[in-house]
């Protein structure tokens, strides 16, 4: 009974982290081409300041590997460290507007709890492999 419990995990972590790789791919691609109409359609993105393209590329380029990360481990559940390396980032991330939630300095703490925060926390989940893929 464990071993099918820990097979329907595996196969929900990977779907998680498919979709989850979709998300982010495309957000990063939008910001490295369209950077600023990212930037005034995203919540609380124009709040920090004016607009800085290159910053913005940057981001997405990191959103771009945590998005392959994922999409490693959807397609290929081995390969769960680049999973992890990229749940890395969005977990940081995450943690940031949680502080920022937490510290009063944040207008759009519900979209950022939906669009952040639940998001990371998921990626982890996804990420780490559970009992019956260790062993594999």
């Amino acid at each position: 009974m464990p071993s099918l419990v820990w097979a329907l995990e595996a196969r929900m972590k990977r779907w998680i982290a498919g979709i989850l790789a979709l998300f982010n791919l495309a957000n990063g691609l939008v910001m490295l081409s369209a950077g600023s109409l990212w930037w005034s359609l995203v919540p609380g993105a124009a709040d920090t300041g004016p607009f800085n393209p290159h910053l913005v590329q940057d981001v997405g380029i990191a959103f771009i590997v945590a998005g392959l990360g994922l999409a490693a481990r959807a397609l290929w559940p081995a390969w769960w460290p680049a999973a992890v390396a990229g749940a890395a980032f969005l977990a940081g991330h995450g943690l940031l507007h949680l502080v920022m939630i937490a510290g009063g300095h944040d207008r759009h703490a519900a979209s950022d709890l939906v669009a952040v925060v639940l998001p990371a926390a998921l990626a982890l989940y996804s990420a780490l492999p559970n009992q019956g893929e260790r062993h594999a």
